[in-house]
């Protein structure tokens, strides 16, 4: 979104600023600073306008396709949890229009794209792991469980938009049943977790820098999609992220990083770490079997033509997981052939 865009006829566009108008003088709104911040793979985009108190952050969530609620509700539960999150400071839930504080203007991942990296990096990544445990922490009875049935429903996406219209592969009647056992498999294990706060996107796009320090805990938004679920889902999305490329060490290195603060905060993860990396590797094949799927949708179905670029990165975690267990050399073999890729023969063990 470029500030262009502000000045072409757009009905939302007219709405907000009346309603941002109609908004109390105590907030110090300045109608006029309003500019464009950022956009969302959804309906959903936001605005940076100025106040008295400083820059805030106006969230566009049109009805019927977007819903705000949701984000009121678990913005208020996350907060209560201690986490940073945006407060609300004006709401119009009918609309779709709401008006937070403002954490920040670079995202972790847009800082590892300017360079953050060293030191820093690994500081507010072991913030970030931090936190994580505090969302894990948080309230979940008024969330909508992360069930088998859910899971599986969400991997139709990959066969669908990633191999039928991606790819453009039609499959046969025993590459579908082996796709049908291979995700029952999965999902039933991913299910067998024990249940906690789950973000569902708990990675660096939706990490805020926190500009008081590295050591300090990261902004986090982008949690309105939050279910209870499996617990090794948010740190499988963090360390094998699906727009910042992690090798396998340091994916590691912050598994176990989180594995030991969760333990210590006595959440309910196993107590040998290697029953744990088995767990979230495998949660890890079920979110990026759905994100192969999601990212085709976003291309082919909405022209959001950018997030093809990230499938190769998505691809990788696919194979480095499923290239480790003997049940999923089915799933590569098949992946061979609808990403065209030559087929690998030898021993395995």
């Amino acid at each position: 979104m470029n500030s262009s865009s502000l000045s072409k006829s757009d009905p939302r566009l007219d709405a907000l600023r009346q309603w941002l108008n109609l908004l109390p003088d105590a907030l110090g709104i300045k109608p006029d600073t309003l500019a464009p911040a950022s956009g969302d793979a959804s309906f959903r985009r936001y605005f940076r306008i100025q106040s008295e108190r400083g820059a805030l952050i106006v969230m566009d969530a049109p009805p019927p396709d977007e819903d705000c609620h949701p984000f009121v509700q678990i913005a208020a539960i996350l907060s209560q949890a201690g986490l940073n999150v945006p407060a609300i400071f004006a709401q119009d839930t009918t609309q779709g229009f709401l008006l937070l504080s403002d954490l920040g203007r670079q995202t972790y991942y847009d800082a590892i794209q300017m360079g953050l990296d060293g030191a820093d990096l690994q500081t507010r990544y072991r913030q970030a792991l931090h936190a994580l445990v505090q969302i894990q922490s948080a309230d979940t009875l008024s969330l909508p469980v992360y069930d088998q049935s859910r899971l599986l429903n969400e991997l139709a996406l990959f066969p669908h938009w990633y191999i039928g219209i991606h790819c453009g592969v039609t499959l046969d009647a025993d590459q579908c049943a082996m796709l049908e056992r291979t995700f029952a498999l999965l999902t039933a294990d991913n299910a067998q977790q024990p249940q906690v706060f789950v973000h569902r996107d708990f990675h660096s796009p939706n990490l805020m820098i926190n500009e008081a320090g590295a050591d300090q805990p990261p902004g986090i938004i982008d949690f309105q999609d939050a279910l209870a679920g499996p617990i090794s889902y948010d740190i499988a999305s963090l360390v094998m992220d699906a727009r910042t490329t992690w090798e396998e060490p340091q994916q590691l290195d912050w598994a176990i990083r989180y594995w030991e603060i969760a333990r210590a905060a006595s959440l309910p993860v196993p107590t040998e770490f290697s029953q744990f990396h088995r767990q979230y590797e495998w949660m890890s094949l079920q979110r990026n079997l759905r994100i192969l799927g999601v990212f085709a949708r976003l291309s082919h179905r909405d022209a959001k033509h950018h997030y093809l670029a990230h499938l190769p990165r998505v691809q990788t975690y696919v194979r480095q997981v499923a290239s480790r267990y003997s049940v999923f050399f089915p799933l590569i073999r098949l992946l061979d052939i609808v990403e065209q890729r030559p087929t690998r023969t030898g021993f395995s063990f």
